[in-house]
């Protein structure tokens, strides 16, 4: 049995013809870029979150960097986020010239931990830039009430957590401006890169719009200086025909998680995943903390089952922050989810059968 790590076959099988006829309109009016279709997307995003404004842009990355340059974080600010991230996160930071500052995470959630973002506030530190790591919410009640204290603006890097929510609040729509990504094996992801900035302040809002298309406002006078950061029509169609799905995609996602909390959890050789009781996860992905964890990868692809490790190295240890004059053993909690996690599938158009042998073949690697 063949069990890859995403689908996008499957995923894209029945949705493949609405997608087609999407497509048809933005052919017909060739308004490729900031056509009808991202206005329309941009506002079904606002119903979904339950925000009050999304700016559409061209990648997750390009939306944290517009989301900072709408703050005035520049050359010299510092920015507290996590290590045990994808590298857009603190890149973002390190783009817009300010000093990313590292803050261990939880050893349970993954997500930076709260008990150790003051000790790292300085009178340069702007914003906390929190991840909601594999579709569960950062601890924002804790995170919201230091920034009030700090006076800082927050931004909640959401890339793999649409529709998550902690405290019934959504992902993304508690701080000062969220962020998503579409990449295409996001839980919404487009057919090529995509981008979206969400946020309850008017002002924030009009400035990323103005932001994303080189600070123009009106045409050819620039305030700012930009991105060429447009998120593209076509996308924009291929998301609105997703995101009637995204719900139920959601929930499916949720019942294979439990399907491997219910079958796994005697297995003594790996720790599942930490689901904090105040937060909805959607589980972007099912990242277990393995014992001989790279024998485990080698053994389920042997067995034609995806796997991934997400991520190998933490931030901190990356060769081009090395300026920041960190060593191993600074973050040790980061380092030691690099070394022991992996991802397993857990997409919802897994079948029951899959799932078994998923199960199966982890339970006979264990013995």
């Amino acid at each position: 049995m063949n069990v890859p790590l995403l689908d996008l076959n499957a995923q894209y099988q029945n949705i493949l013809p609405d997608i087609r006829l999407e497509i048809e309109k933005v052919f017909s009016t060739h308004a490729y870029k900031l056509g009808p279709q991202v206005a329309e997307f941009e506002k079904e995003i606002e119903k979904f979150c339950q925000v009050e404004h999304a700016v559409g842009c061209a990648s997750g990355t390009d939306a944290l960097i517009l989301a900072l340059l709408a703050l005035g974080i520049s050359e010299g600010d510092e920015v507290i986020t996590s290590p045990f991230t994808f590298f857009a996160t603190a890149g973002s930071i390190h783009r817009v010239g300010a000093r990313p500052v590292f803050v261990d995470v939880d050893p349970q959630t993954y997500n930076i931990d709260p008990n150790k973002i003051e000790q790292s506030i300085t009178s340069k530190t702007k914003a906390i830039m929190p991840v909601h790591l594999f579709g569960q919410c950062s601890d924002m009640e804790s995170i919201m009430k230091i920034a009030s204290n700090y006076n800082l603006n927050v931004i909640e890097d959401n890339a793999q957590g649409i529709g998550a929510k902690f405290n019934g609040k959504t992902a993304g729509t508690i701080g000062d401006i969220g962020t998503l990504s579409f990449f295409p094996s996001k839980n919404l992801g487009a057919m090529g890169d995509a981008g979206m900035c969400l946020t309850n302040n008017k002002q924030l809002a009009d400035k990323m719009f103005q932001l994303r298309q080189h600070g123009e406002n009106p045409q050819y006078y620039h305030r700012w200086v930009g991105l060429n950061s447009r998120l593209d029509t076509i996308q924009a169609a291929v998301l609105l025909v997703k995101l009637r799905s995204l719900q139920d995609w959601s929930e499916k996602r949720r019942q294979n998680a439990q399907y491997y909390y219910e079958h796994l959890n005697d297995t003594l050789s790996m720790q599942l995943p930490y689901i904090d009781e105040r937060a909805e996860s959607i589980f972007n992905q099912f990242t277990i903390l393995a014992d001989r964890r790279d024998e485990l990868m080698h053994y389920l692809r042997k067995h034609d089952i995806g796997c991934a490790i997400y991520y190998p190295v933490p931030l901190h240890l990356q060769q081009c922050f090395s300026y920041l004059n960190h060593k191993k053993g600074d973050y040790p909690v980061s380092e030691n989810l690099s070394d022991t996690v992996l991802s397993i599938p857990v997409y919802p158009e897994l079948t029951t059968e899959q799932l078994a042998y998923v199960v199966k073949i982890i339970k006979k690697f264990y013995g």
